[in-house]
């Protein structure tokens, strides 16, 4: 069975939407318990070891670790623009 780690700032983020949108974000991240690659999830350009799915507005960045059996939540944000991406640059190593 996965196990699910959430990184702070991704955490903040999710508590600081709207009730409906937390609860979109939260159901997509659960489904990734189930299937950790669903169809619309895409290696991140330049991180291989890194994912991107999206719900609705939302862009998840997680890392999928077979070995240790973990998915961890590392950054959510605006899908529009590239705030999210410049943010990636400094956290993702």
């Amino acid at each position: 069975m996965l196990s699910l780690d959430m990184k702070p700032k991704a955490k903040k983020f999710i508590d600081s939407l709207p009730p409906k949108h937390k609860r979109q974000i939260k159901d997509y991240i659960l489904s990734l318990l189930e299937n950790p690659r669903p169809n619309d999830s895409k290696i991140l350009q330049g991180y291989d070891s890194y994912l991107r799915g999206d719900v609705g507005e939302y862009r998840i960045i997680y890392r999928y670790e077979i070995k240790d059996k973990l998915i961890t939540i590392v950054l959510v944000g605006k899908r529009n623009g590239d705030e999210i991406y410049r943010i990636a640059k400094r956290v993702l190593h």
